[in-house]
């Protein structure tokens, strides 16, 4: 059995190296595991990495999610490599493109009837709720504990749960995710917590009138896969028709990936807006919002209109990518595969944590499941708080060491492709066998 543990020569080149130009030594915050772990990757192919050091990865993390098909897909790659070499990158002109794709995502997502491009998750984010203020004439916000939905101020606010008391009388205090970010975009943001049926009546009670949207993710990408219940997400949806209050679904994570039609198609329950971005491209840098086509009107370069715009908007890279790559999704079983490997995955996971006397609950889709040690599915980002998260960074820990990639964060899911219906799964469960003994070894040293 491989082993991973020890740092390789070339990563610490590289970290000294990287250190000497970027804070950290890394590109963005969420890539820097400490110098002794940060990985440095050479190559990416299916479902597997290989690092500077030549060490060979299944790979659960998939970027935090936009592979949904694999890396380096000849069938997307070759699309893109065609748009680059017969006909360019960017104009800063409209393009066939443009409307192509946006047709494409209609044809899979009823809830969608006008819809604008944009460059990542963020951007996605940022453009629907600006629609939402412009549709609504109101400036409140509010999100969902637990949730994430972008690097920009006003949604870079959560609940301290990793040093809150869940035994305590006391919510947890709510906090910026870090520095920069003014005490003044706290100002018109609300936070609720997923699944509370009371808090959220007592919300629009209080305040409906001046709500513009709620930003939520039904299935949280950030909190593994905790999800709000159908009972919930319908009140939800029915308190904003009532209120005049945009229901922003964030299907970044979700989009494209859990069903065709997202979230909202296993939900059944349409939003106002939606947001999209990560398997929409397959790992090409595309994202998009839309939804219902008089709220979207109001965007335009009209006297009072929505400003929304960018230079690298519907890049013909990122729409090729897209193209294609909703082509494949929509054409193919591809979801349907990844839906089957990720429960077989799950199955043998279930085996392996019951083999260890471990008490574990699974949240989400097989397309991206959270692991929870815990007897019961947690319900909110609170739940989550309660759950035995130190083992399972034992086990994420191990199991890297062992040659599968992933996020050793219980909150992260696991995301699976298409390609992973080529990984010999005995193999998988033998090493998370492995993984979990150690990890169960290590609490017992720990504890004694």
């Amino acid at each position: 059995m491989q082993d991973f543990s020890q740092r390789g020569p070339r990563q610490i080149e590289l970290m000294a190296q990287a250190h000497r130009h970027m804070p950290q030594g890394v590109a963005e915050n969420y890539r820097y595991w400490g110098d002794e772990r940060t990985v440095f990757i050479e190559s990416s192919k299916a479902c597997w990495l290989t690092d500077c050091d030549g060490r060979r990865y299944v790979d659960f993390r998939l970027g935090y999610g936009p592979i949904i098909l694999g890396y380096r897909d000849e069938r997307v790659d070759a699309a893109v490599v065609e748009q680059i070499t017969q006909r360019g990158t960017l104009s800063g002109f409209a393009t066939s493109l443009d409307a192509e794709v946006v047709q494409q995502v209609k044809a899979m997502c009823p809830n969608i009837e006008k819809m604008r491009f944009a460059n990542s998750g963020t951007e996605a984010v940022m453009g629907a709720v600006r629609t939402a203020r412009g549709y609504t004439k109101r400036d409140r916000v509010v999100i969902v504990e637990g949730g994430f939905h972008g690097l920009y101020d006003e949604m870079m606010w959560k609940s301290d749960i990793e040093h809150w008391d869940p035994t305590g009388s006391l919510p947890p205090s709510v906090i910026p995710f870090g520095g920069g970010i003014p005490g003044q975009a706290r100002d018109l943001v609300e936070l609720i917590i997923l699944n509370d049926r009371p808090m959220l009546d007592a919300l629009f009670r209080q305040r409906g009138e001046q709500i513009a949207c709620v930003v939520l993710e039904p299935i949280i990408g950030n909190a593994g896969s905790i999800s709000a219940t159908a009972a919930w997400l319908q009140r939800l949806r029915d308190l904003c028709t009532e209120y005049g209050v945009m229901l922003v679904i964030d299907e970044v994570k979700t989009g494209f990936r859990v069903a065709k039609g997202g979230a909202q198609q296993l939900y059944g329950i349409h939003a106002d807006l939606t947001t999209y971005a990560k398997a929409m491209g397959n790992g090409y840098p595309v994202a998009a919002f839309g939804g219902r086509a008089e709220v979207m009107d109001v965007v335009g370069s009209y006297k009072g209109g929505v400003v929304h715009g960018g230079t690298y908007t519907g890049n013909l890279v990122a729409l090729s990518a897209a193209h294609a790559t909703l082509k494949i999704l929509e054409q193919t079983d591809a979801l349907a595969t990844i839906d089957r490997v990720g429960a077989q995955i799950r199955d043998l996971l279930g085996r392996v944590f019951s083999a260890a006397g471990i008490e574990y609950a699974f949240a989400g889709p097989p397309a991206m499941f959270g692991i929870h040690f815990t007897p019961t599915v947690p319900s909110n980002y609170r739940d989550w708080r309660v759950t035995n998260s130190d083992l399972y960074r034992a086990f994420a820990w191990k199991l890297i060491d062992h040659g599968v990639m992933l996020e050793p964060d219980s909150r992260e899911p696991w995301f699976i492709c298409e390609a992973h219906q080529a990984l010999d799964l005995g193999w998988l469960e033998e090493v998370a066998t492995l993984a979990m003994k150690a990890a169960c070894e290590e609490a017992r040293r720990t504890v004694r």
